[in-house]
């Protein structure tokens, strides 16, 4: 029968003191993981997206300003033509052409 051994408070000692390395070791993982994950989040994720967002935001504008300049173009060149273009009364009567109205045909067509 194998001698048995007295509990020794060192080898107590040592248990525990590697079971709280071991745990903080795992806590050191784990909270470096969390912070990777945090970096992935950050840097792949919500910068690319305000960059993204700020961009798409000055096109819009770009795009607006030019709307609105091209529509102040369009109306100083239709009133500059309405200025020039307008004619006298009278003219309008000769613009007028009669026409006769056609019967319809005993077919149905035209």
């Amino acid at each position: 029968m194998p001698a048995l051994r007295k509990p020794n408070i060192l080898t107590g000692l040592f248990l525990q003191d590697l079971y709280l390395y071991k745990m903080n070791i795992f806590r050191l993982a784990f909270e470096l993981f969390a912070l990777y994950l945090l970096y992935k989040l950050i840097f792949d994720f919500i910068i690319p997206v305000v960059k993204t967002t700020r961009q798409v935001k000055k096109q819009f504008g770009d795009m607006s300003a030019k709307m609105q300049e091209k529509m102040n173009e369009q109306q100083k060149q239709s009133a500059s033509f309405n200025a020039a273009g307008k004619q006298s009364p009278s003219s309008k009567k000769d613009d007028y052409i009669e026409f006769e109205e056609v019967p319809p045909s005993p077919k149905g067509g035209y």
